[in-house]
């Protein structure tokens, strides 16, 4: 996500806020669970609308306890992910059942549960702060078979440190004014840091290939 989707997510969010008041936190809502659960939700900017979702209501700008925010997200974040998970599950193995297609087939579905099996735990957690991998992450998860009780415990962490922290973290820095006059440059600070440990991964199974 560069710097001009940043500035147009936060400038829609505002609006939309602005707009609608404290039905947007149910509109927020139903973001993530498209985001989180459904293949098309994929572009949907949910770091970008959490963190200053959290920061209008510390500021006063949206009147809602960002308490009961931080659990509707996670609670929309959950249902995304388990509606995802499920997706791949049962409709996985019909689809990704065609030797001809460069994505739609078997041996992608066997990559997956070799995935899981090694990153399991970090790709499920991880991938919530990264765009578009915490839209395919949870149907992969489905698609390569990994135990839903393995990635129920997981994912529930996951949803829980994404969804309710970024929006804790919004409400918390929200308080200082140095953040409330640079936000964007906080956000995208933080969309940074948050891939270090993805990108850690990938560069140390790199290096584990090559030896």
């Amino acid at each position: 996500m560069n710097i001009t989707q940043l500035l147009d997510a936060q400038t829609w969010i505002e609006n939309l806020v602005g707009q609608y008041g404290i039905a947007s936190v149910f509109i927020v809502c139903g973001l993530i669970f498209a985001e989180t659960g459904l293949l098309f939700g994929f572009f949907l900017p949910g770091d970008s609308i959490l963190f200053p979702m959290g920061l209008m209501m510390a500021t006063g700008y949206l009147p809602f306890p960002l308490w009961l925010a931080c659990i509707m997200f996670a609670t929309a974040a959950w249902l995304g992910d388990q509606t995802g998970y499920w997706l791949g599950r049962r409709v996985g193995p019909a689809i990704f059942n065609r030797p001809n297609s460069k994505f739609f087939n078997h041996r992608n579905v066997e990559r997956a549960h070799a995935f899981f099996e090694r990153y399991g735990a970090k790709a499920i957690i991880f991938a919530h702060f990264v765009p578009a991998m915490r839209t395919f992450i949870p149907v992969a998860a489905g698609v390569g078979e990994m135990p839903w009780r393995r990635y129920l415990k997981y994912n529930f962490f996951g949803v829980t440190v994404w969804a309710a922290g970024v929006t804790l973290l919004g409400g918390l820095l929200g308080q200082i004014q140095f953040v409330r006059d640079h936000v964007i440059v906080v956000t995208m600070a933080f969309l940074l840091i948050s891939t270090i440990p993805l990108v850690t991964e990938f560069l140390k199974a790199r290096r584990e290939r090559r030896n």
